[in-house]
């Protein structure tokens, strides 16, 4: 089966290994990827060549980048009309003009299409943008969605199709691994990866450790626009001797910096324009064998399940408190650690990921 995917998301390096694991299931998979993306607020990411065997990936110019909702790809009718795909996987959401284009193309070639969606808040879109979800809900031929709110909105806003909730990626168990060694030192590292914007609720975070006793150590890595305002805050709390505020990662970076943490913490607040989709850093911390904490918002208690502690957004005393319990019982974090690793391997490794993409490519193409 010919298979070709677009998508921006799989310029990380670490999200490729997904695509090796689809060719391995006999798709004769190629997947076309802008040569960076510049996520707002934070910067660019340029493309990483990481796990590229057995598929062909192709880099194809892009227009408006950084623009979420009005990208699009110039010579994508033309890579296309090479490829000629039975299955056409548009890894966008369905209002977005990238996702109309693609899939009119897609469309126009007879291949059998799908889109993918994150969005987890209720919103009717404006022209032209409720025109391109209309458009591609009347001609895909699946949608996927990250999360269960994102599969409700999709159906109240129309689509009737077949619908599958899978994460876009999953999580190398061998790239994520745990440790070979056990953390030992005085200090107990309280850790976050990411952005540092408003809605990721960091400042949440130092304010908690702030009340913490002084072996209780915050390491946050991330760019983002809110990053002077973390640093003055945490002077202003007295906990510059115990915080580092380091640059973002690569993806391949990424599991070092996690195994340096003793536990994670994703402290995202829901606005009224967003609220956690999924929240990866949980997995992949998981899978590292590194305890999770997590806020209530969105996805966030779906994902960690049993196999991490969560606790009410906004809600500093308790955050604080859920750190204070971890770095005072080390049974409870070795417990959570061994839990969070058993549930990626059970449901969020990029194979067990792979095998879900490719039943539905099989479905959309039918018998």
């Amino acid at each position: 089966m010919r298979v070709v995917m677009l998508s921006k998301a799989l310029v990380a390096g670490a999200y490729q290994r997904k695509l090796e694991e689809i060719a391995r299931l006999g798709i004769e998979l190629t997947v076309l990827v802008p040569p960076g993306w510049r996520e707002p607020r934070v910067g660019m990411q340029w493309l990483e060549r990481r796990y590229t065997a057995g598929y062909a990936l192709e880099v194809l110019p892009i227009a408006l980048n950084g623009r979420h909702h009005i990208h699009f790809y110039p010579t994508l009718g033309r890579a296309l009309r090479r490829l000629r795909p039975e299955v056409f996987h548009i890894d966008e959401e369905s209002f977005n003009l990238a996702t109309f284009q693609a899939m009119r193309l897609g469309a126009a070639l007879g291949a059998r299409c799908c889109f993918y969606n994150y969005a987890n808040i209720e919103r009717f879109y404006p022209p032209p943008f409720n025109l391109f979800e209309r458009y591609t809900f009347r001609h895909a031929a699946h949608a996927l969605a990250c999360n269960q709110e994102a599969a409700r909105i999709i159906r109240r806003h129309g689509y009737t199709g077949p619908l599958t909730i899978v994460p876009q990626v999953g999580v190398d168990p061998e790239l994520f691994a745990p440790s070979p060694q056990q953390r030992d030192g005085a200090a107990f590292v309280v850790g976050y990866l990411g952005r540092l914007v408003p809605e990721k609720g960091v400042l949440d975070l130092v304010e908690a450790v702030a009340r913490l006793p002084q072996r209780v150590r915050l390491r946050l890595v991330g760019n983002g626009v809110q990053r002077p305002v973390i640093a003055r805050r945490a002077a202003q709390l007295g906990l510059d001797g115990r915080i580092e505020l380091l640059p973002a990662v690569s993806s391949i970076e990424a599991p070092a910096v996690l195994r340096s943490f003793d536990v994670l913490v994703l402290p995202s607040r829901t606005t009224p324009t967003w609220k956690e989709q999924f929240g990866r850093v949980l997995i992949e911390a998981m899978s590292c064998g590194v305890p999770v904490i997590g806020s209530c918002s969105g996805e966030i208690p779906h994902v960690i399940d049993d196999a991490g502690l969560t606790y009410p957004e906004g809600d500093v005393a308790a955050l604080s408190a859920a750190i204070a319990h971890l770095a005072d019982d080390p049974g409870a974090r070795q417990d959570l650690a061994r839990r969070g690793r058993e549930r990626v391997l059970d449901r969020f490794t990029q194979a067990a990921i792979a095998r879900r993409h490719v039943e539905v490519y099989m479905a959309m193409r039918g018998p």
